[in-house]
């Protein structure tokens, strides 16, 4: 089963660490930080070079309970209201506190490298085109909404498995990823340039936003696209009044289903309009696992369903040709639509929730 940039607690590269969490609720499976993998051995790495001071690297407690998810997945925004720069814009060096400690800036960084999907949504609202991406395992390619913006970056691997030398080699200025995903990588990327790690990508997006633009200066800048953002899925709930239709985000992946629930990124949209989903939908955690035989619990006023990788790798068509999906409410008055997976699922960016919001208002509040 392939990880993708939703997947928030990914295979750990060493398959001995590796242990699989799961639950069961209304016959399907919770999952706290996508995946139901969560590394539970010591990871060595937790100090660097390049400006960077030892964190909460390792195989930290913090560090175990945030992709367990459950009580802790939910206070992660909590734990990263400490992070950032208390630097004035245009002032250098400065120092940006993060997931793994504190990391110098000594210029403004003009070569940069992101590890995720929303990292490159984030330097690229920002107007800065990176120097290098990775790619998830289901595409070798940019996303498509992001193509006339983010210039025309190297490849230095994919999510799960980084180029170090391709990094090295692009001489970056400032490289942004996640403690989630790359911790075990964290000191030779910091011997490479300084970097910065949130916590993980996905549910706290906005906190991430903040972080990314905080070794630019450009803290404000973000916060008002986030401010715009939110007036605008205002706007799509108040173009509803009382009538708002629920929801269920769907997504067909190799070897699983998925509804997303209210901790993950298109969960946070549908609350920020507010509009409401199923109840199976309404925990807090990142999905709710279901099997072909049970989806009729995606029945919603609305379906929206993306796929991740090829629909052929998923069982995407079964599913969709089959006698059970023909009875759902949704399909029958036909508001079951696919959607884009790189921004409903794998944006994790604002660029990619204001391209939800226009799927939104299109469908469900048209002529606003």
């Amino acid at each position: 089963m392939a990880p993708n940039s939703d997947d928030l607690a990914l295979v750990p590269r060493t398959p001995s660490r590796r242990r699989f969490l799961s639950a069961g609720i209304a016959g399907g499976a919770v999952l706290g930080l996508g995946g139901l993998l969560t590394a539970c051995g010591s990871s060595g790495g937790s100090g660097g070079s390049g400006g960077a001071t030892p964190g909460s690297g390792g195989a930290s407690a913090d560090q175990k309970s945030v992709k367990q998810g459950g009580d802790d997945y939910a206070t992660v925004i909590e734990k990263m209201k400490g992070f950032g720069t208390d630097a004035a814009p245009g002032v250098y060096p400065r120092t940006v506190k993060h997931a793994m400690g504190e990391t110098v800036i000594p210029a403004k960084p003009t070569r940069v490298v992101v590890l995720d999907t929303g990292e490159l949504d984030n330097v690229v609202s920002l107007g800065i085109q990176p120097v290098g991406i990775v790619y998830t395992d289901g595409s070798k390619s940019l996303p498509s909404y992001l193509k006339d913006k983010a210039g025309n970056p190297a490849n230095v691997g994919t999510i799960n498995s980084l180029n170090l030398e391709a990094i090295a080699a692009l001489k970056p200025d400032l490289i942004l990823g996640s403690q989630l995903r790359a911790q075990d990588q964290y000191a030779q990327l910091s011997k490479i340039a300084p970097t910065v790690f949130s916590l993980r990508p996905g549910y706290p997006w906005k906190q991430n936003f903040q972080l990314n633009a905080s070794p630019f200066g450009l803290e404000a800048e973000a916060k008002a696209q986030l401010d715009a953002y939110q007036a605008a899925a205002t706007a799509i709930g108040a173009k509803l009044g009382d009538k708002r239709p629920t929801i269920t985000p769907l997504r067909f992946m190799p070897g699983r289903t998925r509804l997303y629930a209210e901790l993950s990124f298109i969960g946070t949209i549908l609350t920020d309009v507010p509009l409401p989903q199923p109840e199976i939908e309404r925990v807090r955690e990142l999905a709710v696992e279901i099997s072909p035989e049970q989806i009729d619990k995606a029945d919603a006023d609305w379906i929206f369903y993306g796929v991740y990788g090829t629909p052929s790798s998923t069982n995407q068509d079964a599913v969709l040709g089959g006698a059970l999906w023909k009875t759902l409410g949704a399909v029958k008055s036909g508001q079951a639509r696919p959607v884009s997976d790189e921004t409903w699922f794998l944006g994790l960016g604002v660029m990619a929730a204001n391209a939800v919001l226009v799927d939104l208002k299109g469908f469900v509040a048209p002529g606003t």
